[in-house]
């Protein structure tokens, strides 16, 4: 695509990139027989073997049922992105390698078994998601939403990362299989508490929960088709993949299930209430989005007590898994039609404020009829897939009530309390998009664009997605067979061997009343109520502080304390001055590596075997003494460049004595070039002059200098004097001539064993060598002179 998305500009680069998504739904179709019947494919190909490393691509039920929705959402989305995104105006190159990129960083994060690489395609979807979010990047909303997202996700990323970390070190593998297969053993261990919450930190900032949601609603400054992809469908489920994939190793604790519950369900109260504060349209489907991830992690954390309770097969919280998983496939259908339809309307009216929206119901019917189906799907009505799995969630929180272990007999009544409450506001904000954007007192004059309908391209994409809101409500038990429980199967291993053992059947009635009916009839009704009522209720969101909110908070510690105090910290020490930076460096390693010694108990000297010190070497010791102090303390450049050769030459005359003639001989040639190139060197220098400096300064740098010394010596006395290891030298000695083919031990060391080395050092001297003529060359050309 960069190299010829110009030789092509008759033609939208869209249909080009279309071919991929298309090209990967019937590639990963193929496997839907195999992994419907229980069974999973593994590919691997080896990167780092010796760390255990592997791109290893798994596909079971949940990775399989995520591959198909990557990229058949994919696929719409570049449909209706090659009619939103005009060509002659648009970098489009640009945004499609940025989406074919996330599509890549996302397929990689549900395929891997290996947590590393799991993790290097997770941190590859907070790249590629900062860079389609910033796509308008002159506008100022664009990249604040970008670095906001970033900022939250690749933070949360890196606490995942330690809890990876900490999981190989439990299990001693990176293989989420063989981990789970060691869950009972790892629950014991004092790292397992820590590992959990560090990679629900991880979850819980990608999938938007309470309080990390902040930076979801900002991400809607992206262009329209990145909302409906990023928002809707992938990236936002990426934690709820997490949370699932590692249920089977964390259900066995209860703040698993606590945390993953309560975080859930508060987000998904948290998301429902504020999305009735919002005026713009696609900000009211960022807060839905919000609710809704949240409603998916309460239900994963429901699901997680089924490992706790005996014959769970058999028991109602067997629904949670399958719940969670068949509204999110439900979730990806009526949201991502939800996106595109506030995309359209934007484009065709050149506004998302639905204070100045309304009456669009008759210039555009068809956009209308698209989102009072994903409208009323979730607010949860029939008949729409919605509703399905909106009375499971009911009936999952219902059954908390009934589970008597952590205290989920008492304080677990508040679940479905709070399920209901946010059911209820569910209700009102799906019907506040739909009927405040579409029915009412038109204000066509007002809008900055004359509206109409979309054209048909742009509407290919919402209208499949609504069509199959409809058809899964009256098929969802061939959707449960081919996806669901296969999906269900991988969550809880333990429970069922097969997906035909996953004993349920999805309908809309069950032939007689039931609690979650009940519930229903009341969300409709009390949620019509405050509908209709909405205007005079509504005026109670400005009651709320405006300087008391988590995105204040945010501003403060990104622009307070990191621009402003930290700035002025850093200040303090980033004066400029080499001499003090390599003082700081020095100083403090000086100071962990002689701390270490003796903390390790590792300083133990012994002299058993040592050569003894003669008289001549006595001598040369003065020599080098006094040649360095000298150096330091000349008044003359010539007397201390004098100084310092004496330094080399003394040096080598140690290498002599020691029978290393070779390293004598090397010294010899530096020592003579340096003093050559310092003496060519000393007609260009400027005149020397003695620097007044405070006392204090001169004693930080003794003290520097002494640390150093100290340290260099401490380790050397203690690697001598104690051997943790055989020495390297004796397999030099072994194989120098027998694998290496050279007689010389020093040479070959230096060109076969430390070739690596050795060929970087050349490199280093050759980008160097390359800096410095490109820097002569520009001075040179300033002064208008040929090189």
């Amino acid at each position: 695509m960069p190299f010829f998305f110009k030789k092509i500009t008759s033609i939208h680069t869209g249909w080009f990139v279309l071919l991929v998504p298309l090209f990967l739904v019937s590639y990963y179709s193929i496997f839907l027989s195999t992994i419907s019947k229980g069974n999973s494919v593994v590919a691997q190909l080896d990167w780092i073997p010796s760390l255990g490393i592997s791109f290893v691509s798994y596909l079971d039920g949940l990775s399989l049922l995520f591959s198909l929705l990557i990229s058949g959402i994919g696929a719409l989305v570049v449909l209706y992105s090659i009619f939103y995104l005009d060509r002659t105006k648009e970098q489009l190159h640009n945004f499609y390698i940025y989406l074919l990129m996330f599509m890549c960083a996302m397929l990689g994060v549900v395929q891997s078994d290996n947590m590393m690489t799991l993790y290097l395609f997770w941190e590859l979807t907070s790249i590629s998601s900062f860079l389609l979010i910033g796509y308008w990047y002159n506008r100022d909303k664009s990249r604040f939403g970008a670095l906001k997202s970033m900022m939250i996700t690749v933070a949360g990323g890196m606490m995942m990362l330690g809890g990876f970390v900490l999981l190989s070190i439990m299990g001693d593998t990176f293989s989420i299989r063989e981990l789970v297969a060691q869950a009972p053993e790892l629950a014991t261990n004092d790292l397992f508490v820590v590992a959990l919450v560090l990679i629900l930190l991880g979850a819980f900032t990608k999938s938007a929960q309470f309080p990390f949601y902040i930076w979801l609603p900002d991400a809607m400054e992206a262009p329209t088709p990145v909302s409906a992809y990023l928002h809707s469908a992938t990236m936002v489920k990426a934690g709820l993949y997490l949370v699932a994939r590692f249920t089977p190793i964390f259900a066995v604790s209860e703040i698993w299930i606590w945390l993953v519950t309560g975080i859930g369900l508060l987000t998904l109260l948290w998301g429902s209430f504020f999305a009735l504060k919002q005026w713009d349209l696609k900000g009211i489907l960022a807060f839905s989005t919000v609710s809704q991830l949240g409603l998916i992690m309460s239900l994963l954390g429901v699901g997680a007590i089924a490992f706790h309770v005996d014959g769970a097969q058999e028991t109602i919280f067997k629904y949670a898994a399958f719940a969670a998983i068949f509204h999110l496939i439900n979730h990806a259908t009526f949201k991502g039609s939800l996106f595109m339809i506030a995309g359209i309307v934007d484009h065709e009216t050149g506004t998302r404020d639905i204070r100045k929206l309304g009456g669009l119901m008759s210039i555009m019917p068809i956009s209308f009829s698209v989102a009072l189906i994903g409208s009323f799907s979730m607010a949860g009505l029939p008949p729409f897939n919605g509703f399905l799995s909106k009375e499971m969630f009911l009936t999952a929180m219902l059954s908390i009530t009934e589970f008597d272990l952590f205290n989920f007999s008492t304080w677990g009544i508040l679940f479905p309390v709070i399920a209901w409450i946010a059911s209820v506001f569910t209700f009102i904000y799906s019907f506040y998009f739909v009927f405040r954007t579409f029915t009412g007192k038109g204000k066509v004059e007002e809008l900055p664009h004359k509206p109409h309908e979309a054209p048909v391209g742009m509407l290919i994409s919402p209208i499949i997605l609504a069509v199959f809101v409809i058809t899964i409500f009256f098929i969802p038990n061939v959707i449960a067979d081919t996806f669901i429980k296969p999906a269900v199967m991988a969550i809880q291993p333990f429970l069922y061997s097969s997906p035909d053992q996953i004993d349920i059947h999805v309908s809309a009635w069950h032939g007689h009343i039931t609690p979650e009916l009940w519930m229903t009839l009341g969300i409709i009704v009390l949620g019509l109520v405050l509908f209709l009522t909405l205007s005079k209720w509504q005026k109670l969101y400005g009651f709320f502080p405006s300087k008391l909110t988590l995105n204040n908070l945010y501003d403060f510690i990104i622009y307070e304390l990191s621009d402003r105090w930290v700035g002025r910290f850093s200040g303090l020490y980033m004066t400029g001055s080499i001499r003090r930076y390599l003082s700081y460096m020095l100083g403090a390693i000086s100071i962990i590596v002689i701390t270490t010694l003796f903390m390790q108990d590792a300083f133990k000297v012994t002299l058993e075997g040592a050569t003894p010190i003669r008289a001549y070497q006595i001598i040369l010791i003065i020599v080098l003494v006094i040649g360095t102090i000298t150096t330091v303390f000349a008044k003359s450049r010539i007397t201390s460049i004098v100084a310092l050769g004496l330094v080399g030459y003394t040096v080598s005359l140690f290498f002599v004595m020691f029978n290393a003639p070779d390293l004598a001989l090397t010294q010899l040639v530096i020592e003579t070039i340096s003093v050559a190139l310092f003496l060519l060197a000393f007609y260009h220098l400027p005149k020397y002059k003695k620097e007044e400096e405070r006392t204090r300064f001169r004693f930080g740098r003794a003290f520097v200098s002494i640390a150093v010394g100290a340290m260099v010596t401490l380790v050397a006395l203690s690697a001598h004097s104690q051997k943790l290891v055989d020495s390297i030298s004796e397999y030099y000695k072994e194989t120098v001539y027998s694998l290496a083919g050279g007689g010389n031990i020093v040479n070959v060391i230096l060109v076969d064993y430390r070739g690596f080395d050795t060929l970087f050092e050349i490199a280093v001297l050759s980008i160097a060598g390359i800096a410095i003529f490109g820097m002569i060359k520009l001075r040179l050309s300033r002064k208008g002179e040929k090189l």
